[in-house]
């Protein structure tokens, strides 16, 4: 007859050796119930974020010959379909290994899941960062080199630059028409009336204008007779002076 009780004790005891500070022991009676740390194995692909799980463990009373209880309590950076990975993980590799200790071996198997689940997503994280810098690179690169030229693109293009070059035209007429009105000295300038203003004024006072004497008198003192002289000695052209 199989003793279990004496079986899962010795299990414990192994299991207590090889996890010193990854076991933990909650419960012994009626049944062990004890969590396991669980930590991906040391890998050249590692991230700054660990990834952990505690997985607790309640042995059946006729275990090793049934599967033990498992469940995984908590864990940090795994995502949901991680952990379902993991559940299933750990029922297929019980039920290939009834009938014999097993948490060793179900440990060691969550351990390499959890080393490819890190390595994996550290691959996805640098296969982002990459495809974001190959994309920005793309982007640059087309700046440089401008966009290809069709006949679609290049009727849109010419459709777009002659609205534009019309709109220019029109603007540019109406600043013309602006420009083109006079100012108030050119209007000043140009009035031909400004230059009949003085004989305007003559015809308005009428046939008869009235003179001041004053600015007449003592003309007998200018000798105009000898300034005449002068001016005919000028013109003579025989005059020698």
């Amino acid at each position: 007859m199989t003793d279990y009780l004496e079986e899962q004790k010795n299990e414990i005891e192994a299991l207590e050796s090889i996890y010193p500070d990854e076991i933990e022991i909650c419960e012994t009676e009626p049944h062990y119930v004890f969590k396991m740390s669980v930590t991906p194995q040391e890998s050249e692909k590692t991230t700054d974020e660990p990834m952990s799980a505690i997985i607790e463990f309640t042995y059946t009373p006729d275990y090793p010959d049934s599967a033990p209880g498992m469940e995984i309590v908590s864990s940090e950076n795994l995502e949901d379909h991680h952990l379902s990975i993991l559940k299933e993980l750990m029922l297929g590799q019980a039920e290939e290994n009834l009938g014999m200790a097993m948490i060793f071996t179900i440990v060691s198997a969550v351990q390499e899941s959890m080393t490819d689940l890190m390595e994996n997503m550290v691959k996805e994280r640098e296969h982002a960062a990459e495809k974001k810098l190959l994309e920005h690179e793309e982007a640059e690169r087309k700046k440089f080199e401008g966009t290809r030229v069709t006949v679609e693109t290049f009727m849109a293009w010419r459709t777009k630059f002659n609205a534009e070059m019309a709109e220019i035209k029109r603007l540019k007429g109406i600043v013309d028409e602006v420009n083109k009105k006079p100012t108030g000295k050119a209007l000043f300038l140009s009035d031909q009336s400004m230059n009949d203003s003085d004989v305007k004024f003559l015809q308005d006072e009428g046939d008869t204008l009235e003179v001041d004497e004053s600015l007449f008198e003592n003309m007998e003192d200018l000798d105009l007779d000898e300034d005449l002289d002068d001016d005919d000695d000028d013109n003579d052209p025989d005059y020698m002076p």
